[in-house]
């Protein structure tokens, strides 16, 4: 007990402690907040002074900031100013387009009207340098000498170093302002008159430039078709053309990459000021390729049909191409014009080279030494028969416009008329097949009637033999081209085969029927052994062979089948087979008879030397 007394009394003692500490402490804190009080009373006009000077602090730091702004600002616009008005430099080219990008951009942000058309005027000025730049870098790839390759051409291509240059440059002049695009933009309508006048002249450029890389080759083919044989100066022309074309597909392509404005009918216009110089080369071309036909055309009848052919081939892809230049021009065709004026030059050719095989019967169509050799129009005739299958496209075609039988004009008909109702019923293969008869049958009458004409009918059938033998060999048995079989047709064989044996038969008539009448004995009228019968035998040997050395002589002179050895010697063992088997037998029955007591003085030659001199005749 006497402990926790003790212990409640310690409490006691400290809880008193306690509480004088707590009552001085409250002493001291409210000294302290009356001291406190005192000085904000003392500081409060002070902080408020401050606070507007802060405030005034800050709104001049702004405004020096808005002054710096501004200034900067200026500064920018003026640097981008000059940029513009420089042009786009070497190497810069990007970070003027960058450039003339954020001035168009920043028109639509401008706070006035003024402001938006400077600005335009300035986005104006560089739309201009830049189209100046692109017509540069177009005229240095469309200047120089193009390179000349001869048939063997190629288009020339736009340099890929410039190209690389281009095709950025192009992207970024698609993006300008125009009416269609920006219609409110101020200087919209200017930069579209700017960006067309510049297709314009990349059009012109091309298009000249071109026209200077055919047109030598052009003329080198006008000039070479005079001396080249008629299908290939055709074929040449027709490369050419094709050249052509390939230049034009491939300028339509580098268009699409290359035209600032890529609209359907402003590349269509633009396309069509391009082709303009290409196109008046060919009408140019043409002209003066059918001007050289028409000065002779029986010597270049081919360069007709051929050139002919080539054209009508190439026609589908002119249409494709030219189907580019827009509806306005869809009616324009200068290819298809170029082909109807061959075309009517091949329709007259025709009837004028039948024409011209008719005349060759008054005779002055022949050649050849003593006018036995082959006849100048049987030449021409088999060569224009054997380069017909090379030109048969354009011969069935023209053929088929003319009308079955209308190239007889001689024969009462007119080119255009007569059975042009029907000749749709007529393929163009049966139309060839009748042409080529008339031309067979027509050549050999014409050989025929110049035969005739000789003097000395032995002369005559040896110039029938030989001229027929060869047109019938080189027409019939060995064409120099074999797809002329397709257009003979029985009539035509049968024509020919007949007039071969009707020349052989002439031939052997005139010249070995007189040596078989010489040793006849149809006109034996006395009895065998009586004087006058011995004399008639006589008579009769010593005819023949000077026959034979008449027809010896005139061989000589007259030479038979010159040209072709086969034929030559197979006319030499029909001759032999005709009159040696007859000598021998009349020679054996004279001799059996006793027609003279020395016969070697009348039999000259044994039917062996007689053999063999009628061979020599044909060696």
């Amino acid at each position: 007990m006497e402990d926790d007394s003790a212990e409640i009394e310690l409490l006691e003692q400290n809880l008193n402690k306690t509480h004088q500490i707590s009552k001085r402490m409250i002493s001291i804190l409210t000294g302290l907040d009356t001291r406190l009080v005192k000085l904000e009373k003392s500081i409060l006009p002070l902080y408020t002074a401050t606070q507007k000077l802060n405030q005034r602090s800050l709104n001049i730091d702004r405004a020096l900031s808005k002054i710096d702004e501004v200034a900067s600002s200026q500064e920018g616009i003026a640097v981008e100013e000059g940029l513009i008005l420089r042009g786009p430099q070497p190497g810069q080219v990007e970070v003027y387009m960058d450039t003339l990008g954020r001035l168009n951009a920043a028109i639509a942000f401008k706070s006035s009207d003024a402001d938006s058309w400077d600005t335009a005027r300035l986005v104006e000025t560089g739309a201009k340098k830049l189209t100046q730049l692109y017509t540069k870098l177009v005229a240095e790839g469309s200047s120089g000498s193009p390179p000349i390759a001869g048939l063997d051409f190629t288009p020339v291509m736009f340099p890929p170093s410039l190209l690389a240059s281009l095709k950025p440059l192009v992207a970024f002049l698609r993006t300008l302002p125009v009416p269609s695009t920006h219609p409110s933009h101020p200087a919209s309508q200017t930069i579209l008159a700017t960006l067309k006048e510049a297709q314009r002249g990349y059009a012109d450029m091309r298009g000249t430039w071109n026209r200077k890389a055919l047109e030598t080759n052009a003329k080198r083919v006008v000039d070479r078709a005079e001396t080249l044989d008629g299908v290939v100066a055709g074929k040449e022309f027709g490369t050419w053309v094709a050249n052509l074309l390939r230049t034009a597909e491939t300028e339509y392509t580098l268009l699409v990459d290359l035209a600032p404005l890529s609209s359907p009918s402003l590349l269509a216009s633009t396309y069509d000021t391009l082709l303009t110089p290409l196109l008046q080369l060919f009408t140019d071309t043409n002209s003066s390729f059918t001007s050289l036909v028409k000065r002779s055309l029986h010597k270049y009848t081919f360069h007709a049909l051929s050139t002919y052919s080539a054209l009508a081939s190439s026609q589908v892809q002119w249409e494709t191409l030219l189907a580019r230049r827009g509806e306005g021009r869809k009616d324009a065709n200068e290819l298809r014009d170029g082909t109807n004026a061959i075309r009517g030059v091949c329709l007259r050719s025709f009837p004028e080279f039948l024409a011209d095989l008719k005349m060759a019967a008054t005779g002055s169509g022949k050649g050849g030494e003593l006018g036995v050799g082959l006849a100048d129009f049987v030449v021409s005739a088999v060569q224009y028969l054997d380069k017909l299958p090379e030109v048969e496209r354009a011969v069935g075609s023209a053929l088929h416009a003319l009308g079955d039988g209308n190239w007889k004009m001689g024969d009462g008909k007119q080119v255009g008329k007569g059975q042009r109702a029907t000749v749709g019923e007529v393929s163009e293969t049966v139309l060839i097949q009748h042409y080529v008869y008339d031309v067979i049958t027509t050549t050999i009458s014409s050989v025929t009637a110049v035969s005739r004409t000789q003097r000395r009918g032995a002369f005559g059938s040896v110039f029938l033999l030989n001229n027929i033998t060869y047109f019938h060999t080189r027409v019939l048995l060995k064409p120099a081209h074999s797809g002329l079989a397709e257009y003979l047709s029985k009539p035509t064989t049968d024509a020919l085969a007949s007039a071969f044996r009707t020349a052989k038969a002439g031939y052997f008539e005139a010249n070995y029927s007189p040596l078989m009448q010489a040793l006849s004995e149809d006109r034996e009228k006395e009895k065998v052994g009586s004087s006058a019968w011995k004399a008639a035998t006589k008579e009769k040997f010593t005819r023949f062979y000077d026959l034979l050395e008449e027809v010896g002589e005139r061989h000589r002179m007259a030479k038979v089948l010159e040209e072709d050895e086969e034929a030559r010697k197979a006319v030499g063992e029909e001759a032999v087979k005709l009159v040696v088997p007859s000598l021998q037998r009349f020679t054996q029955k004279q001799r059996e008879k006793e027609f003279s007591k020395n016969p070697q003085k009348y039999i000259k030659l044994s039917a062996e030397e007689v053999e063999k001199q009628i061979r020599s005749f044909y060696k």
